[in-house]
């Protein structure tokens, strides 16, 4: 497993891999229409591309394929955090966020915040992340329920 910085040339296979673990991962704690409007089709490459390109944006690879990534900005925003659905419950996640996390302190980030789904909150609060508030998101006229969560560094 290796982990590294993003390239432009990865955004295709990140929202690949984005879709297909939201529709198979999500499906437990959200419906279908809000899965679609969470991670629709068609998605905007460039605008991707763009958000990836300026934020610490890391990927996980294993022989060559992208199997998880994750993006921090500037702010302590993490904004992305997902792991390929044939690739869960290996430490991915665990491999990313500790990265991001380094990358913050490193960067003199005191806190950082995440917009963790109903799927991924355990996680977050495995790792010291506490719940702020629980919301609801409009995404393409779907709620989807998520939880703003913090970690002091």
């Amino acid at each position: 497993m290796n982990i590294r910085i993003y390239k432009t040339g990865d955004c295709e296979e990140i929202i690949k891999l984005f879709y297909e673990t939201v529709h198979s991962i999500n499906v437990r704690d959200y419906t279908k229409s809000q899965l679609d409007a969470w991670a629709p089709k068609k998605i905007n490459i460039a605008k991707w591309n763009k958000s990836f390109s300026k934020d610490y944006t890391i990927v996980a690879e294993d022989i060559g394929s992208i199997v998880g990534f994750g993006n921090l900005d500037h702010t302590g925003y993490f904004d992305k955090l997902f792991v390929h659905k044939d690739y869960q419950g290996e430490g991915i996640a665990t491999m990313i966020a500790s990265e991001l996390e380094k990358y913050s302190q490193e960067n003199n980030i005191k806190v950082i915040t995440v917009e963790a789904s109903i799927t991924a909150k355990p996680f977050f609060e495995k790792r010291g992340y506490h719940i702020v508030r629980q919301q609801e998101v409009e995404r393409k006229g779907q709620l989807l329920t998520n939880f703003v969560m913090k970690k002091l560094l």
